[in-house]
């Protein structure tokens, strides 16, 4: 996709059901192209699904439909007429409006629909979308969506353990920060002083020059909590990525009853 035109819509904010419900038209358009454009009903639906949603949400047709003629008048979304002129379906237009890649689209998707995540369940929750072969590619289009302030990191990517969250949030919406990573949290300095013991000569006390010394202490017992941390920090990774498989696995299987008619 050719990414060189200049961005037309300036996308810096989203309330919290503008973002799910734009979410929601960009992964169905994705991961169900048969069923797109989407119905007002399949829209409700695919915003109050309880797979790969964060927080699972119970929207009303009234208040969806509310959204999406705001998106609508954002220029994010069009309503589309069918043939037979007995149903409105909704569409986004995020591709013909944002200067964007196919992986990025699909990484800002996961965030709006899910919020703060780290890397490793990132990957696996975008590719269902968009195939993003590995992690170093991943980084590459996170840079890319970072230049542009849509997402933000508590730290570097290449940070084990670093958490990416889209950076749309509405003026004034309440939302939990990302966590501060382990080794940038301020350590106290913990040190014991070893007092001089000034031994008397000819009855005058003789003072040891080098007085009290602060020497640190448990260097190694910190060396071993920070190696314990990165190696939780890499099983939660590991746990998070499983997690976001199985829960693309569910996905798949749901949109395969809809298409069966179960």
């Amino acid at each position: 996709m050719d990414t060189s035109h200049t961005e037309v819509f300036p996308l810096k904010s989203l309330s919290r059901k503008q973002r799910r419900v734009l979410g929601t038209l960009i992964e169905k358009g994705i991961t169900t192209p048969e069923q797109y454009p989407l119905t007002l009903k399949a829209t409700v639906t695919g915003c109050n699904q309880k797979n790969n949603r964060e927080p699972v949400s119970n929207y009303e047709e009234d208040a969806v439909y509310q959204v999406l003629d705001e998106l609508r008048e954002m220029g994010l979304v069009a309503f589309i007429q069918t043939e037979t002129g007995r149903t409105e379906r909704y569409r986004h237009y995020c591709r013909q409006k944002l200067s964007i890649s196919e992986p990025q689209l699909a990484i800002l998707t996961e965030l709006l629909l899910r919020g703060r995540q780290q890397l490793g369940e990132l990957r696996t929750r975008a590719s269902r979308m968009c195939a993003i072969d590995s992690q170093d590619e991943l980084k590459t289009q996170l840079k890319g969506l970072l230049d542009r302030q849509w997402i933000r990191a508590n730290g570097p990517l290449d940070r084990r353990g670093v958490e990416v969250d889209h950076n749309l949030y509405a003026p004034g919406e309440n939302h939990e920060p990302l966590a501060q990573l382990a080794d940038e949290l301020p350590v106290p300095a913990i040190t014991n002083k070893v007092e001089s013991v000034s031994p008397s000569v000819g009855g005058h006390s003789v003072s040891d020059k080098s007085g009290s010394q602060p020497v640190p202490a448990a260097v190694a017992t910190n060396s071993a909590i920070h190696r314990l941390e990165e190696s939780h920090e890499e099983m939660k990774s590991r746990l998070s990525a499983l997690e976001a498989q199985v829960s693309a696995l569910k996905d798949a299987l749901d949109d395969l009853r809809r298409q069966l008619g179960a």
